[in-house]
């Protein structure tokens, strides 16, 4: 049981730390705040995401 407990915290950080529950966090969010509307798709949210990474150059820079 300690081992499962565990590998479900390291499964966590990685995912927060990676970014990858970013659209488990903005649907949560999105339906908190208004559940009339309906949240982004998976593949809008990050393109969304990529398109406001890639205009703001503090965010990140990216070369190619």
């Amino acid at each position: 049981m300690k081992v499962r407990h565990a590998v479900g915290r390291i499964r966590w950080y990685v995912r927060e730390l990676t970014g990858e529950s970013a659209y488990d966090h903005y649907v949560a969010h999105t339906r908190a705040c208004d559940p009339t509307t309906e949240p982004l798709t998976r593949r809008a949210f990050e393109r969304a995401r990529m398109d406001a990474r890639e205009a703001d150059p503090r965010e990140g820079f990216r070369c190619c």
